[in-house]
Parts: C-alpha cells; sequence; structure tokens
C-alpha cells in the first residue's frame, strides 16, 4: 500500500500512543484501561458535537483528533492484552462498509435512502448472521445517556402508532406525574426514583411531540445556567460578597440582573 501523509499520520499516532504505553512511558496512560477511558470518549464524542454546533472547524479538527486519540488508546490497550489488533479494527469496518454498500461496490440496486436502510438490515441478518431484533425498541442501544434512549424508545413506538392522539393527552399525563411525585413520601427513596422517572420520561413525550430534540434543548439550558452563575460569581467577587445560602438574596438579584445581560 502506497504511504500516503494520511497513512504516515496514523502511523505517527499509533508510534505515540504505543510509546505513552510501553514500561518507560506516561504512569497515568499505562494505568488506563476499556473502563476508564469510557468517560472519556462519551466527554470527546460531545465536545465534537458542540464544535459542530457552533461552526468552528478549528475546534472541531482538534475535537476529532481528541476522538480518535481515545478510540485507537481503547484499541491498543486490547491489542496489548492479545483480543484483537487495530489492523482487525480498521480491517473489519471497511470489509462491513463495502459488504453493506452492494448498491456502491457491487450490483445491487438502491436507489434511495429508504432502500438503503432496509438492505442493510436485510444484510445483517442473512449475509452476517445477525439475529432478528425481537421487538423494534431492541434497535435503540442500551449504551446511550438516558436522555437520548428515552427520545428514541418514544420515537420507534410511535412510529407504528403507540403514540398520544394530541398534545393535550401529553401535558396531562405532565400534570399526572407532577401530583403523584408530589403525592410520594419522601423518605419512600425507591417509589420517589420511580415517580420521578415517569415525569422526566412524559417531559421527553412533551419535547419529542414539539419537535424538539431534549438532550440539545438541555444542553443549551445547562449552557445557559452557566453563563448566568458565572456571571455571579464575577459580581459577588466585585461586591466582595461570599457565595453561600445568607447572601442569597444577593445572588438572586444578580441572576435576575444576567438575563439583560
Amino acid at each position: 500500500m502506497k504511504n500516503t501523509p494520511t497513512l504516515e499520520s496514523f502511523n505517527n499516532l499509533y508510534d505515540v500512543i504505543k510509546k505513552l504505553r510501553a514500561p518507560d512511558g506516561c504512569p497515568w496512560d499505562r494505568e488506563q484501561t476499556p473502563e476508564t477511558m469510557c468517560g472519556d470518549l462519551l466527554e470527546e464524542v460531545y465536545e465534537v458535537i458542540d464544535a459542530i454546533k457552533e461552526k468552528d472547524d478549528a475546534h472541531l479538527m482538534e475535537e476529532l483528533g481528541d476522538v480518535y486519540l481515545v478510540v485507537t488508546m481503547i484499541s491498543y490497550m486490547k491489542e496489548q492484552e492479545g483480543n484483537f489488533t487495530i489492523k482487525q479494527v480498521l480491517d473489519g469496518v471497511s470489509e462491513k462498509l463495502i459488504r453493506r454498500h452492494p448498491h456502491v461496490f457491487a450490483d445491487s440496486d438502491a436507489s434511495d435512502s429508504k432502500e438503503v436502510l432496509k438492505q442493510w438490515e436485510q444484510i445483517k441478518v442473512e449475509v452476517e448472521g445477525r439475529k432478528p431484533k425481537k421487538s423494534i425498541l431492541d434497535k435503540v442501544s442500551k449504551g446511550l445517556p438516558p436522555l437520548e434512549r428515552s427520545f428514541q424508545l418514544q420515537r420507534k413506538a410511535a412510529k407504528v402508532g403507540f403514540d398520544w392522539p394530541d398534545i393535550q393527552k401529553v401535558w396531562d399525563k405532565v400534570h399526572e406525574e407532577i401530583e403523584e411525585v408530589r403525592e410520594v413520601e419522601t423518605d419512600n427513596r425507591d417509589h420517589l426514583r420511580e415517580e420521578i422517572g415517569d415525569l422526566l420520561f412524559s417531559v421527553v413525550n412533551v419535547s419529542r411531540f414539539m419537535g424538539i430534540d431534549p438532550a440539545e434543548a438541555l444542553h443549551e439550558c445547562n449552557a445557559k445556567f452557566s453563563s448566568r452563575f458565572s456571571y455571579i460569581e464575577k459580581r459577588m467577587k466585585e461586591k466582595n460578597l461570599e457565595l453561600n445560602p445568607e447572601n442569597f438574596n444577593e445572588m438572586d438579584q444578580l441572576w435576575n440582573e444576567s438575563k439583560s445581560k
């Protein structure tokens, strides 16, 4: 294979990771396992999404590099264990792409996206020998964060007609769940956890009905909260006041002030 600049760059990354994991490498990197890297992988993916939404290509380039780093690091850990190699990972995904795109690499005919997806599922079962899903909900990954998984579960069920007839019924369900949370004794933690889960699930339903991705909405809300709270911290420092319950009224006033800023 021709040693292209891209191949050279990947080889450099591979060599750097090998050095970091070597006996004379970095103590922190040597201590990591696939399990300890799960949080890093999730965080880096979200940072990529942030950069895409911000349309910041310089930031996106950096964050995509971090994803490559974490993915390659985890793959190399498995290579060190003798379970599989990075070459097998890369060969496997290339072969899968070719196998699942016969309309591009062979003589199959799939004229639109709907046909492509249908063919994709058939190949998984008929060619790769995967068991058909027992439930349409099995297609929703259990590895998704809970908020995103709730949204996807509801979407799958709605596609086959299991859905509320109108938005008013959804609002009624939200109010019903709020009252049920209120009625639970606070020392009954299991019941309280269950009812709060029902409430959050019903709020996700409202979001879905209105065509809003709840994860994106919450992400924007988190950013807004962080910005306003940073304003409070800055102004309290200027006033030589501490952040504590005794100064809540002052902080609350600054919170309202931050909305106009």
